[in-house]
């Protein structure tokens, strides 16, 4: 299979109360593309100043890689600086938010697994 960039949807939204709205571009669209193991593969903007605000994961984690730009990363509590090629995982059970704290758009794959 191959899924064309016009193939994939994008959607604006404001995510877990975060400022301003993120970018989501569907790389895949639903569970049954990731054989019911996760619910999200997708790349995301975030513009200067956007966040997904800070929240917590359960039954699930979420994986970033970074792939531009600069953020500032919530890692259960912990403020960390992350920019391209950086990889965050937020376990079951954990927490975490994500700023654009740079002055280009971070853009990043988001991958959601079940646990």
């Amino acid at each position: 299979m191959i899924r064309r960039p016009e193939e994939q949807p994008v959607e604006l939204k404001c995510i877990r109360n975060g400022n301003g709205e993120t970018e989501m571009k569907k790389l895949l669209e639903d569970v049954d593309e990731l054989y019911g193991k996760g619910r999200m593969f997708n790349l995301m903007t975030l513009a200067p100043g956007r966040s997904i605000g800070t929240h917590t994961h359960e039954g699930d984690n979420e994986i970033f890689y970074f792939l531009s730009g600069t953020g500032t990363y919530d890692d259960n509590g912990t403020e960390v600086a992350v920019s391209t090629g950086d990889v965050a995982v937020c376990n079951d059970g954990e927490q975490h938010g994500l700023v654009n704290s740079g002055t280009e758009p971070l853009v990043f794959i988001a991958l959601i697994l079940y646990s």
